[in-house]
């Protein structure tokens, strides 16, 4: 298996090529293309349990699809928002990502859902990430473009919590307050997550959760008057 990964960091598509026999497992709806010969099995991974549990705790899709190529063939995929895609090899490992991040895997790759404890419900990344481990690549997505940081024993690094895109199962991560209770409410950066080496964590440049709180007061109100006259917003 192959893959190339083209208009990053904006736009990025992610292209696979599939020998004979070969499987790659993806988020439903991220396909974008396929060759002939290139078959799609969609299904719950894991079965009824586990996919419920990607879907209300994970963030994910209840359905995965699987691409096998009965003749060596490719398959083009992207994440829904405006981004970066990076590939990630793992060799017998763990990988932590955040809910939405996760674009596709072979079929080498288990994805569960990790119990974060109470820290992560108040870090805003919900009770559950993603845990895909195992021995293969994985692919994941960002809104925005993805930078890696390399942790040494014993080093800490802070991050917002939405900009967090995976960090590596041996690095350490706990979530704490922007400095006094005036920072954290008034600072705009609420909560974040500090990470203590050793190990690798990803970031996005942008967070969703900040777009959204620009854009949802800057949408016209739904008064069910007269919808042709438009709205506009001052930048």
């Amino acid at each position: 298996m192959e893959y190339d990964i083209e208009h990053r960091p904006s736009y990025a598509l992610l292209s696979v090529d599939l020998n004979q026999s070969e499987e790659l497992q993806a988020e439903a709806g991220a396909m974008v293309s396929h060759t002939d010969g290139i078959t799609i099995d969609t299904k719950a991974q894991g079965g009824i349990v586990d996919s419920l549990k990607r879907t209300a705790f994970g963030g994910e899709s209840f359905f995965m699809n699987t691409f096998s190529a009965d003749r060596p063939g490719h398959v083009t995929l992207a994440p829904p928002l405006p981004g970066d895609v990076i590939g990630k090899e793992l060799a017998d490992e763990r990988l932590l990502v955040q809910s939405g991040s996760f674009l596709a895997a072979e079929s080498g790759i288990d994805i569960d859902t990790k119990f974060g404890g109470g820290r992560t419900f108040f870090g805003g990344e919900g009770l559950f990430l993603l845990e895909l481990s195992g021995t293969g690549r994985t692919f994941l997505s960002s809104y925005g473009a993805i930078e890696r940081v390399d942790l040494d024993p014993g080093e800490t690094y802070t991050v917002d919590t939405g900009h967090i895109v995976a960090f590596e199962g041996t690095t350490n991560f706990d979530v704490k307050k922007v400095g006094g209770l005036k920072s954290t409410l008034f600072s705009g950066e609420g909560l974040v997550c500090e990470f203590s080496g050793e190990g690798s964590v990803w970031l996005q440049t942008r967070s969703t959760d900040a777009f959204l709180s620009w854009l949802i007061p800057n949408l016209p109100a739904g008064d069910g008057g007269d919808h042709d006259e438009g709205f506009s917003i001052n930048f």
